[in-house]
């Protein structure tokens, strides 16, 4: 049996979905990441609106060196580099 790139696209692309749902399931069913006592669903610590979210994150949880601007331009390229290589994939898959 003769092995192409189609095939091994869709195989790995297969276990990617597998693993996704597995975990996806295996997080929902635990109940991870929910802040207990606060019914605001799986995203709980996002919201700024939860009574006391100055008590759950402290402002000084997350001290750094590096300026604003450097987390901005990191963004940025981040997001650059993820679009050419959505480009790149699309042209492959075509």
């Amino acid at each position: 049996m003769k092995i192409n790139g189609k095939m091994i696209y869709w195989t790995v692309t297969a276990i990617m979905v597998v693993a996704v749902l597995a975990v996806a399931i295996y997080i929902m069913v635990n109940r991870l990441g929910l802040v207990e006592g606060y019914d605001f669903g799986g995203g709980a610590y996002y919201y700024v609106d939860i009574p006391g979210f100055d008590d759950i994150v402290k402002e000084d949880a997350f001290i750094t060196s590096v300026p604003v601007w450097v987390h901005a331009v990191l963004f940025i390229v981040w997001g650059w580099l993820m679009w050419r290589l959505w480009l790149w994939i699309d042209r492959k898959t075509r």
